[in-house]
């Protein structure tokens, strides 16, 4: 589970998962991709960002989600978002039973995921093109982003392969967009972005959420 919000309401956030039993979270800062004009046109300011991951069950997830809509009210515009993505493997029983100590596992068969609704986009770039990500991103429909800084390992080797030298110095932005605009946007930030951001993008599969309600309002009605 990923949660996305504002840095001064993340304290309130980690309350509520660990009364759901969730007491081992990663929690890292990030910066909100909202462009200057839109910010000063809503009165805003720009924010930093609470980046919280943690490893729950299916069970866990239905209780989280309806108290993060109920006590929470993220899906009032502005509060944040929090999604699943699944994991494929664990590395080992203890591991497992640590991060999901308190919750309650149900063991299935594994399965295969398909007709997802949403997608998570990673874009790892050389630092400071955060802007040319987005706008290229931007560009082909998708919304906003959350920067995280990293450290890449391993840089001296890509020249090969992408043509070109990678800082040591990363960014990594976080896109969640609907399944139907992911090949579009990533394919915008391939051929839009400033070439010196080095830029490397993948997705995976969001397999549910909370705190997307404005876009899945823009759905068009299925008959």
């Amino acid at each position: 589970m990923s949660t996305i919000t504002d840095r001064r309401t993340a304290d309130a956030f980690l309350q509520l998962y660990e009364a759901h039993g969730v007491n081992v979270t990663l929690r890292t800062v990030g910066t909100g991709t909202a462009v200057q004009e839109t910010l000063s046109t809503l009165g805003l300011e720009k924010t930093e960002k609470a980046v919280l991951l943690a490893v729950v069950t299916a069970q866990t997830w239905q209780e989280v989600q309806r108290d993060l809509r109920r006590k929470m009210r993220i899906d009032v515009p502005g509060t944040g978002i929090a999604f699943t993505v699944p994991l494929s493997s664990i590395g080992g029983k203890r591991a497992l039973g640590f991060l999901t100590e308190h919750q309650t596992l149900t063991w299935k068969e594994e399965s295969t995921l398909k007709d997802t609704r949403y997608e998570l986009l990673l874009v790892i770039a050389n630092q400071g093109y955060t802007g040319s990500i987005m706008d290229a991103a931007r560009a082909a429909g998708a919304g906003g982003g959350t920067v995280i800084h990293a450290k890449g390992t391993g840089m001296e080797g890509a020249a090969p392969f992408l043509g070109m030298e990678l800082v040591n110095e990363k960014e990594l932005v976080l896109i969640v967009s609907r399944t139907a605009q992911k090949n579009r946007i990533m394919k915008a930030i391939m051929d839009g972005a400033d070439r010196r951001a080095g830029a490397i993008v993948f997705s995976l599969p969001v397999t549910d959420t909370a705190g997307l309600r404005l876009l899945e309002e823009e759905e068009p009605a299925t008959k």
